[in-house]
């Protein structure tokens, strides 16, 4: 009998990043990072590297089935994808005295499941283009389409900045895509649970995750601190886009007002 599927490798980029960072007045603040569906870390390196240049620990995980080929993904769960931003979460927290959660697409909707769940351990959420459901009307079809073939057409560099493709998936998996349908309906249900203090980056224009999403999410939390921030020139990718320096800039600022010295966050009671 044959032995058992060897692990696709990892593509080249694709890897998952560390960033130590250090320490000032106020203590040590980190920045977990995720990812969006079907991409891969390098889709955020750039925002993760400015925010480590400003002086804060981030951190951005692999998440399962992904990076690799497309079939693997199809044998994910948004369970594992939950799992594996938790335990980077903590990874972070036991080193920081605050962790703030930031994601694209359904990196976004990742960190804000992990908002509902911890509420009281996020110490802010930074989001763009955060995904928590589809218009598309391909979409209708996807529980038939996840039983007649295992991929559709991709998703991935949605970008408006000529010359810069992100590192993706050439398909999109139906099976995976499945399961992030039900992660976006935990995600919607829980939003009330979201206290942490919310900034969303979203594009004007976006032909994977339509603006409404933010809509929904903004409207939807029960922070009574919320930010949004309209991005005029880019895609979906947007931290690869035009818009990309203005988001990591404004993320900085955003950190840093939510950051009083001599006053951790919710990760330094841990």
């Amino acid at each position: 009998m044959p032995g058992p599927t060897p692990a696709a490798e990892v593509m080249a980029g694709a890897e998952p990043f560390d960033f130590p960072g250090g320490e000032g007045p106020e203590g040590r603040t980190g920045v977990l990072l995720v990812h969006g569906f079907t991409g891969t870390p390098m889709s955020v390196r750039a925002w993760g590297e400015h925010l480590a240049g400003q002086g804060f620990a981030v951190r951005c995980p692999l998440l399962p089935g992904h990076g690799t080929c497309w079939q693997e993904c199809n044998t994910s769960t948004s369970d594992q994808w939950t799992a594996t931003v938790e335990e980077a979460f903590d990874d972070l927290a036991a080193r920081c005295d605050r962790v703030f959660v930031a994601g694209l697409s359904m990196g976004g909707t990742l960190a804000t499941r992990l908002a509902e769940v911890r509420p009281g351990e996020v110490a802010g959420l930074l989001l763009v283009n955060p995904a928590l459901m589809t218009q598309r009307l391909d979409a209708k079809l996807l529980p038939l389409l996840a039983r007649l073939t295992p991929s559709w057409a991709p998703i991935a560099s949605d970008i408006k900045k000529p010359g810069v493709t992100e590192l993706a998936y050439p398909k999109l998996p139906t099976r995976a895509m499945l399961q992030l349908r039900r992660l976006w309906v935990a995600t919607r249900a829980d939003l009330w649970r979201v206290t942490a203090p919310v900034i969303v980056f979203h594009s004007v224009e976006d032909h994977v995750v339509e603006p409404v999403n933010s809509t929904i999410l903004l409207t939807g939390v029960g922070s009574t601190d919320t930010s949004e921030v309209l991005l005029e020139d880019s895609y979906h990718v947007a931290t690869l886009d035009n818009d990309a320096p203005m988001i990591f800039d404004r993320s900085v600022a955003w950190i840093r007002e939510r950051v009083p010295a001599g006053k951790p966050g919710p990760a330094g009671s841990r």
